[in-house]
């Protein structure tokens, strides 16, 4: 008998992707969507179990509802020459009505009620000037930070001293506000870089006379990214300036 047809909603469909260079965690998001009026019951599995950490990798999708699965590959040594063989497989079944025990529930099924979808991997490494784009960014990240720490710490300690408890939490939470502000602008100038890489190959594989006006947008789009990233410090610095001076005071 032939089995029920997948029911879950699989993004990406056909193929997860896990992007190197591979000398750390590496994690992939496989988004499963249950568009059915039932529960679904779901388990993802794998040829390569010792390479992979999969969370959640079983559970239940309520009806009209999602999950994300985080897939993390595990550091090793990537040869550009071999070609990834690892596949999963979303495994799924409508779940009872008076289910109580999971595990029960799949050892008890039916080989027609079982669903299942079959996902590829694939290993790319980033291409050149992406690599170069984020030792410079992180360089820049780097140097900032430095700089915020050196001015803190440079502040005359009889300043230091005379705070009261009301204005020292202040510049704490300042100072933790310009933290995650630093972390916000490297996410965006890694998604930026993401983007124009992915700009740059397909304008490299259609050749098209439009090739040039293509090349040209992206370098407009990144101009202006690094032109928001410049505003950007200078407000932090600006902000940083303010505290200090009002320590000084």
């Amino acid at each position: 008998m032939a089995r029920t047809e997948q029911v879950l909603v699989l993004e990406p469909q056909h193929e997860l992707k896990f992007r190197g260079p591979f000398t750390d965690v590496v994690t992939a998001t496989l988004k499963l969507t249950n568009p059915t009026e039932r529960n679904v019951c779901f388990k993802v599995k794998t040829t390569a179990p010792r390479r992979y950490c999969v969370r959640p990798n079983s559970g239940i999708i309520d009806a009209k509802n999602s999950v994300n699965v985080s897939v993390m590959l595990q550091p090793f040594d990537y040869d550009p020459n071999e070609k990834s063989k690892h596949k999963f497989m979303v495994q799924s079944m409508l779940a009872p009505y008076d289910m109580t025990d999971m595990e029960g529930v799949w050892k008890e099924a039916k080989p027609e009620e079982l669903m299942d979808s079959k996902l590829r991997c694939a290993f790319e490494m980033p291409l050149e000037n992406d690599k170069t784009h984020e030792s410079e960014s992180n360089k820049t990240v780097s140097s900032s930070t430095s700089s915020v720490k050196t001015e803190l710490s440079s502040l005359p300690k009889s300043s230091s001293t005379s705070l009261d408890d009301g204005e020292g939490k202040k510049i704490m939470e300042e100072c933790k506000r310009l933290q995650m502000e630093v972390l916000r602008l490297r996410e965006e100038n890694k998604q930026i870089r993401e983007d124009d890489g992915l700009r740059k190959r397909k304008v490299t594989s259609m050749g098209t006379p439009h090739s040039s006006s293509s090349v040209m947008a992206t370098s407009t789009m990144r101009d202006e990214g690094l032109g928001a990233r410049v505003l950007a410090f200078c407000v932090l610095f600006f902000v940083i300036g303010v505290i200090i001076g009002k320590l000084a005071l």
